[in-house]
């Protein structure tokens, strides 16, 4: 088995196989109708039956729908939880669900206090001094209980309920689990990875299941328990058309590509972290998902645009951040790649926050991680790099063992023939030994005539025999080849707009002007001596 020396071989030559599907969802679960102060006064009226508009009389509703939740605890035997400040619900959850042996059902219920909106009653006055009630939006701190539950299709999951009025829920999916869950019904055989598949005997069936979780499936969960669970609303209610509906919050689309071998993964992370850190730029940014970005004008486009490495002991995660959106990766346990882009705003890329946007969400998702690693494929190779300059620099020896001279980098006369190919490269018909002989000699300094014919042919023998040039059938006249275009247009380049100058303001001893580059050549020099004359002391 080869190992991986690049991106391009990573996700090429050692990817076992790949699941693309719906990950994390965290979704709002709220009554339309009531999420503004004229739905209150509506509701007041219309189911209450109250003349006066206030929120005193929805307490009732409050203290009912509490009542109705501890009672449901005790008569179902469901343990009850009051999370403390810190905590982490997770892993009270995973406490939980390992003693939890059925197929489905509530796990148990935890209660916190959290800042959450309300409305609230205010007093205000007439003209004439008369008082009135008021209702305006608010903040409070209140309890929230979180159910717990695991279900037969979406296997754990948790509603979290506000016991205020409007009764806004918070609704929290794994789609990764739901497609184990349909795996098994469907007698697909695989070997768990958390949140995701480790292995699979058919990856086309487990991608084919994935594809399916879409709005109806989890509108059909949220029906389903709303049902079971307590509820703050009445029948009469939902019969007048106070139902629950669904927006997305966040939203999180992955690809998981699982790797023969952890080298893989650690040689992806490596070239990636190295080569790809100016992803988060507009421009990548620009590709990645596929917007216009615009940084200057009336409307710019709004957000902080830049790549973070985070590293967690020692496995580092690269994130991409765009507006209200990142793509993370990481490599997961050791054994795969996993590439996710998490949407916190549909509003990012126009579309509206309701779930029956999912699917065409999940195309952003899904595009954004493909394009992501299509960024990342086209990032250098080192090892073709090394080669490329080996196979140009060093002397080479040809099937008949001829041995070629190389085309030394800082060999002077090497440089005047790569800047001679830059000039012939233009001529339709090529160039012949005499053309190239009498462009060399001024290259060098030499007054023409110097070179003589055999030394030309020495120099079109290392030019053809590297291939930067070839030989045009049936006559004694070459071509430059695009190897040896690209080749003699960065090498020029580097030595003569970076070496040069470079050397320049390194070693002239009396500049005009002090250079950046010579202070901190002589800052570092300083700052060498001072950490030798330290460890002289030490010793």
């Amino acid at each position: 088995m080869t190992v991986a020396r690049t991106v391009a071989d990573v996700l090429d030559d050692h990817t076992v196989f790949e699941v693309e599907c719906i990950d994390r969802m965290y979704l709002n679960v709220f009554v339309p109708q009531l999420q503004y102060a004229a739905g209150l006064v509506g509701f007041v009226h219309r189911q209450l039956g109250l003349p006066i508009a206030s929120t005193a009389p929805l307490g009732k509703i409050s203290d009912a729908f509490t009542v109705g939740i501890r009672r449901y605890a005790h008569d179902h035997g469901v343990p009850m939880v009051d999370f403390v400040r810190g905590q982490r619900k997770d892993d009270v959850m995973h406490q939980h669900l390992a003693g939890f042996t059925g197929r489905e059902g509530v796990v148990f219920i935890g209660r916190a206090q959290e800042k959450n909106s309300v409305f609230r009653t205010e007093k205000r006055r007439n003209a004439e001094g008369v008082a009135y009630p008021w209702i305006v939006r608010s903040t409070g701190v209140i309890n929230q209980f979180y159910f717990y539950c695991v279900d037969d299709d979406f296997g754990p999951f948790f509603l979290k309920f506000s016991t205020y009025f409007p009764y806004n829920a918070k609704l929290c999916i794994n789609g990764h689990e739901w497609a184990k869950r349909q795996a098994e019904k469907e007698e697909v055989v695989f070997t768990a990875l958390d949140n995701g598949f480790a292995a699979v005997d058919d990856p086309a069936a487990v991608q084919a299941i994935c594809d399916r979780l879409g709005p109806a499936q989890i509108d059909a969960l949220l029906r389903k328990w709303l049902a079971i669970l307590p509820h703050p609303f009445t029948a009469a209610d939902r019969s007048a058309g106070y139902r629950y509906d669904i927006s997305i919050l966040q939203a999180e689309f992955s690809l998981t590509q699982m790797l023969d071998q952890p080298v893989s993964g650690r040689v992806f992370f490596e070239q990636v972290i190295r080569d790809n850190l100016d992803a988060g730029r507009p421009d990548q940014v620009s590709l990645i998902f596929d917007r216009q970005v615009r940084r200057s004008g009336p409307r710019p486009t709004p957000g902080r645009f830049r790549t973070r490495v985070i590293t967690a002991g020692v496995t580092p995660s690269l994130h991409v951040d765009y507006k209200h959106t990142t793509i993370k990766q990481y490599h997961k346990e050791g054994r795969a790649l996993r590439t996710e882009t998490t949407i916190n705003d549909t509003r990012d890329f126009g579309i509206g926050k309701r779930l029956i946007n999912l699917p065409a969400l999940r195309e952003i998702g899904i595009s954004a991680n493909r394009r992501l690693l299509g960024v990342q494929r086209l990032s250098l190779n080192p090892i073709r790099a090394a080669e490329a300059f080996t196979a140009i620099n060093d002397p080479l020896t040809t099937d008949t063992g001829t041995r070629i001279p190389g085309l030394r980098f800082t060999d002077r006369r090497a440089h005047a023939l790569l800047q001679a190919l830059l000039m012939f490269r233009l001529l339709p018909h090529g160039f012949a030994n005499r053309d190239l002989r009498a462009l060399l000699a001024p290259l060098l300094g030499h007054p023409p005539g110097t070179i003589t014919a055999g030394q030309m042919s020495y120099d079109l023998r290392r030019l053809r025999g590297h291939g930067l040039i070839t030989r045009i059938p049936g006559s004694h006249r070459y071509h430059v080849t695009d190897t040896g275009l690209h080749h003699a247009m960065l090498l020029t380049h580097i030595h003569t707009r970076l070496l040069q100058p470079g050397l320049a303001a390194l070693t002239d001893p009396d500049p005009p002007l002090p250079t950046p580059l010579r202070t901190a050549a002589h800052n570092y020099q300083n700052a060498l001596n001072q950490l030798t004359q330290q460890a002289g002391l030490a010793a």
